[in-house]
């Protein structure tokens, strides 16, 4: 078979090839791609677009690579320019299989309006039309109004402005899942809601690769840094550090040493022409709660700062208003670190048989900080804790497997 990739972000052979900065995000799928090439009779190629202007093709570790230019375009806009790109790749490449990874960003419905939806699948990583629903994550319309901020209204993004351009978003989303036969989710949540939108499609479920990494390692308590807790990203209201935020006066309470470590720059400490309505809302925060010296921003971390910090954590939380199955929690779970998560999306599926797991309703801190600090009291682990459920749903050559047998079922 010959198998098109269409991604959301360049993977690091060609960023390698072309001298760009590999992405710290979205490692996954090149952990899978590799699973999947390695010693394989099928052919690859992956396409993204990028922001240049110019078409590139290349070919790099046995693999075809296809940047598609945006020429000033935005990423999260239509771009009927892509079309004529689109036909060309099919034409050069003459895929078998269609592979759209994600389904949040339109240049996969460009390539359908182009091309055609025959042999594509659309792989569910989140559901922008259902995350619009959820975009200000218990924030109250008095709060964004304080929280405006002058880069806000220079660019005339703030958090209501946010949740209309996924509101926007979700529209060719909607359009690009309806128009296929085919989509491949893995949590009983993006199921619900492929078959709401698409009733027709044939749903495939397969598990998630992740980075490599992650495999290697297991977390014990006597290497940790006690009292510590570890959040994965917190660059928008969703992923809903403002509510661990909330609960930490609790927890400083019964334990006053707790620190707070969060992966990514701190949006807090932006200039003030620079600072997000959200950035100063967490700024408020931080300041009003006196947690400035209990939280620090890692800045972006690599495949290994991340594990390193995942195994230093006392506790991983996965505060989010809504998930569907959030990688940073597989990844936590099959190196056994504990881990809290609010019961949202399919999240409940990827807890279900974690022991050293908990869970709690997203906009109930309370709970929240009553399960930090029953996790903070205990020292005694043993065996896996259920880490080796995780390792099955993310198993990489059973994963490998199952997406070959459904790239079959779609060639007949």
């Amino acid at each position: 078979m010959k198998i098109l990739w269409i991604t959301n972000i360049m993977l690091p052979p060609i960023c390698k090839a072309m001298q760009m900065p590999v992405p710290a995000v979205g490692g996954w799928m090149y952990s899978s791609l590799k699973r999947l090439a390695a010693g394989s009779k099928h052919e690859f190629a992956v396409a993204t677009v990028y922001s240049g202007n110019d078409f590139i093709r290349q070919e790099v570790n046995g693999i075809t690579w296809y940047n598609l230019p945006l020429r000033g375009k935005s990423y999260i806009s239509y771009n009927t320019h892509l079309e004529s790109y689109w036909k060309t790749v099919k034409e050069e490449f003459k895929p078998d299989v269609v592979h759209i990874h994600g389904s949040e960003y339109p240049h996969g419905l460009a390539y359908v309006n182009a091309c055609g939806s025959s042999g594509v699948v659309v792989s569910i990583q989140g559901i922008i039309s259902r995350y619009a629903r959820y975009y200000a994550a218990g924030i109250d319309s008095t709060s964004v109004k304080k929280c405006l901020t002058f880069r806000d209204i220079v660019k005339c993004d703030n958090l209501l402005k946010g949740q209309k351009s996924f509101e926007k978003r979700g529209q060719d989303e909607i359009r690009l899942l309806q128009s296929v036969g085919h989509i491949i989710g893995r949590t009983d949540w993006d199921k619900a809601h492929a078959w709401a939108i698409n009733p027709d499609a044939q749903y495939h479920y397969c598990g998630e690769t992740l980075r490599d990494s992650f495999y290697n390692h297991k977390w014990s308590y006597d290497k940790c840094e006690p009292h510590t807790i570890f959040v994965s990203q917190a660059s928008y209201p969703i992923k809903g550090l403002h509510k661990l935020l909330e609960a930490m006066p609790l927890v400083l309470r019964e334990y006053p040493d707790t620190k707070i470590y969060v992966a990514g720059d701190d949006p807090t400490a932006k200039p003030w022409w620079r600072i997000t309505g959200y950035g100063k809302y967490l700024l408020h925060l931080i300041n009003k709660l006196g947690l400035r010296p209990h939280i620090t921003f890692t800045g972006m971390l690599s495949e290994e700062d991340m594990c390193s910090a995942y195994l230093r954590a006392n506790l991983f939380v996965c505060p989010s208003a809504i998930e569907n199955s959030p990688n940073s929690l597989g990844e936590a779970q099959i190196m056994g670190v504990p881990c809290i998560a609010s019961y949202v999306g399919g999240i409940p599926g990827m807890m279900n048989g974690y022991e050293r797991g908990g869970m709690y309703r997203f906009e109930e801190v309370e709970m929240l900080a009553k399960l930090i600090c029953d996790f903070f009291s205990r020292s005694e682990y043993t065996g896996s804790g259920g880490g080796e459920i995780a390792h099955r749903r993310h198993e990489p050559i059973e994963n490998a497997v199952r997406t070959i047998e459904i790239y079959r079922k779609i060639v007949g």
